[in-house]
């Protein structure tokens, strides 16, 4: 389960920092500690989102 959940982290990771990135960019956020808080957080909530993912993949497969 942990090479399943590490493939789908390294694809839900980029995705959701880049998500969280561009909704500050709109928000007007410019600053770089505006960009590295908002792409750590995404890399963050991946980790949980993906092990989910993984485990629910387990389970039904």
């Amino acid at each position: 389960m942990i090479r399943l959940m590490s493939i789908i982290y390294a694809l839900a990771g980029p995705t959701l920092a880049g998500i969280l990135i561009t909704a500050a960019l709109v928000m007007n956020m410019f600053t770089v500690k505006a960009m590295i808080v908002t792409a750590a957080i995404g890399f963050v909530v991946a980790l949980p989102i993906s092990w989910y993912v993984a485990k629910m993949i387990n389970e039904n497969a």
